[in-house]
């Protein structure tokens, strides 16, 4: 009989850990915040001021203000009825602890204290408390000023009263928190932008709240404040207000079977699809079936009054929910008493009865419109009628693309140059700006795993165009058919080619360009390689600093300046770098493809708001709003070098 290896593991009853207190959430912050990245650290915002506008949803709080502090710390005041301070009845400490120290304590649990709110399991505050530093929370209610701090979740004192409530001061709550860097170990920080964005979609969905973000990091510090009583409404007009509607936003609010539901919805000259959802005011990145309602309908309506007016045939298709969603844009805000969500990080509302009531509401509004307003529902029907016939060419240009092979439908001179590497997770592509640039590369990289594919010139902007007359294009066909994964409705990720998609273009006004159009692509028809982490940008050296026998390559203007200035007084050669084609292949190498040294900047979607409207600004068809990002902007452009 063979011995038992020694080194063998053993499993059992003494394996078994119990991990106590708020332990779990240190171990595991991907099950409570999604993990450790600069987005979770950004939920840890999210979790406290949720917590304030519950207390705004219940009516008693008016005001927000979120600080991040020189400390990197950040503070969310409230001037709501304060957590409650006393003893809880059974679990014998200040009820203020409890919440913050016990995962699935909260006041969400009592329909008589919150009917409707957004913190449902009782765990956003101690999950913070677990992930931070340190957190101070202050108090005010019970005619008194009450604070508590915790290190990793750990009181480091009972509650206690600092001293009385003076005259005119308001109840309230304040929590102060500094992430804690043991666990949030990479390079994150607080995006100013990524919180005003947020906060002001939260101040949208929340109408009637005083909402304020404040960053006191720079000098002088920087402040947003937020106030609307449109709701969802103001929030449409605000998407859209770079491009040109087809009619004035149609807008409902309803409350029934014990359920808000508010939607706002509006058509433009576009062709970007806008939808945006929100369950108890917690945006849904991930839809839900609130969103579903709307959709369905939307294509139920537009297909009933197209039928009853004439407007399709008895023998023409109805239209499809991509023929009716073309140009659209949609806001649908929710307020449910028992809202079930598919995770902790909340993206995905998914309460069966929400898809059926939501929709019910949305058509009742949506037919009422088309019926008073036969203008409005002659465009809007007009548009659906243009987009059906355009989606059907599509389709065939599509299946024409897909039919060909990667390298048959390369009809550019510098053809695809594929790896030799055949597993997707080590291989990568290079879209590389021209054929000087893209032999340059050829003879640069490393065959084993790196591809390059040149491009010619400047490819069609996707943001006016439809998908059709994209896929007439040479270039997209390129990469379409390089990448394998198809585009649109036969978008497939799984038959990605290539782990990293990079953008390697010239560093000058025409390179900027084409990253900004190959951007502007990938965003709108396949923004999963984006959200994924598919996608990068090369960044080549602009100068290259000789200085002896040695060679010196800095990649920022502030970079080169710190060398120049190093470096002063020796002889030395400078050289700038305007394209790819400068570089021999040895350099290129060194500087751009090589693992070991290279840095690429990983393209990512924070706020999918502000990047569509970025995107319609830059690239639509609307000149004023471009012209005056560009003004606006055009001052804090510094040694620009073309």
């Amino acid at each position: 009989m063979a011995k038992k290896s020694e080194n063998k593991t053993v499993y059992d009853a003494s394996s078994i850990q119990v991990l106590k207190g708020l332990e779990a959430v240190r171990r595991r912050p991907g099950m409570y915040v999604g993990g450790t990245d600069t987005k979770a650290l950004h939920h840890l915002v999210y979790e406290i001021v949720d917590n304030s506008i519950d207390e705004a949803l219940a009516g008693r709080c008016e005001r927000i203000e979120v600080t991040i502090h020189p400390d990197n710390s950040v503070s969310v005041h409230d001037d709501g009825v304060g957590i409650p301070v006393a003893k809880h009845p059974t679990e014998k400490v200040s009820a203020l602890e409890l919440v913050h120290t016990t995962l699935h304590a909260g006041g969400k649990f009592d329909d008589a204290a919150y009917k409707v709110s957004g913190g449902l399991h009782g765990v956003g505050a101690a999950a913070v408390n677990a992930l931070s530093e340190w957190m101070e929370v202050t108090v005010m209610r019970d005619k008194g000023v009450h604070f508590q701090r915790y290190e990793r979740g750990i009181p480091q004192a009972p509650v206690k009263k600092l001293r009385p409530m003076k005259r005119g001061e308001k109840t309230g709550t304040t929590t102060r928190f500094r992430f804690d860097e043991t666990i949030f170990k990479e390079e994150v920080d607080f995006r100013f932008e990524t919180l005003v964005n947020r906060f002001r979609e939260m101040a949208f969905v929340t109408s009637g709240v005083y909402l304020s973000v404040r960053d006191e990091r720079p000098s002088p510090a920087r402040e947003m404040n937020f106030y609307f009583e449109g709701g969802v409404k103001s929030f449409v007009r605000y998407l859209n207000r770079n491009r040109k509607a087809l009619h004035p936003p149609v807008y409902v609010r309803k409350e029934t079977d014990n359920m808000e539901v508010e939607v706002a919805l509006q058509y433009t000259e576009g062709i970007a699809v806008s939808e945006f959802a929100f369950a108890n005011t917690i945006h849904t990145p991930d839809g839900g079936t609130h969103l579903t309602g709307v959709r369905t309908a939307v294509t139920r309506v537009i297909n009933s009054f197209a039928r009853k007016n004439n407007f399709l045939k008895e023998k023409d298709n109805n239209f499809s929910s991509d023929d009716t969603r073309e140009g659209l844009t949609v806001v649908v805000s929710v307020k449910h008493p028992d809202p079930q969500f598919e995770s902790q990080t909340k993206v995905k509302l998914m309460n069966a009865e929400v898809s059926g009531i939501v929709s019910s509401v949305t058509a009742e509004a949506l037919s009422a419109h088309l019926d008073e307003s036969p203008r409005d529902a002659k465009r809007i029907i007009d548009r659906c009628l243009t987009s059906s016939r355009a989606r059907a060419a599509a389709k065939k240009a599509r299946e024409l693309v897909m039919r060909k092979s990667a390298l048959e439908s390369l009809t550019l001179p510098g053809k695809l140059a594929d790896c030799s590497e055949r597993d997707p997770a080590k291989c990568e592509v290079y879209i590389v700006e021209g054929d000087s640039a893209g032999g340059t590369a050829k003879q640069g990289r490393d065959r084993h795993f790196q591809a390059i594919l040149p491009l010619r010139g400047k490819i069609l902007n996707t943001e006016r165009a439809r998908l059709d007359k994209i896929l007439t294009n040479n270039e997209v066909k390129a990469m379409i058919s390089a990448l394998g994964t198809g585009i649109g409705e036969s978008f497939d990720l799984e038959n990605l080619r290539y782990g990293r998609v990079i953008i390697m273009t010239d560093a000058d006004v025409d390179g900027s360009h084409i990253r900004t159009l190959l951007l502007t692509f990938f965003f709108r028809y396949m923004p999963q390689l984006i959200e994924d982490g598919h996608l990068y940008i090369a960044q080549p050296p602009l100068y290259a600093i000789k200085q002896g026998k040695d060679l010196h390559y800095t990649y920022t203007e502030a970079q080169n300046t710190a060398l120049l200035k190093q470096l002063e007084g020796k002889k030395i050669g400078l050289q700038r770098y305007k394209g790819l084609g400068e570089m021999n292949a040895q350099q290129l190498w060194e500087t751009t493809m090589d693992p070991a040294v290279r840095t690429l900047l990983q393209v990512t979607i924070e706020d999918a708001v502000t990047a569509d409207r970025t995107f319609d600004m830059l690239m639509g068809s609307e000149v004023p709003p471009r012209r005056r990002f560009i003004t606006t902007h055009a001052s804090e452009v510094r040694n620009l070098d073309v």
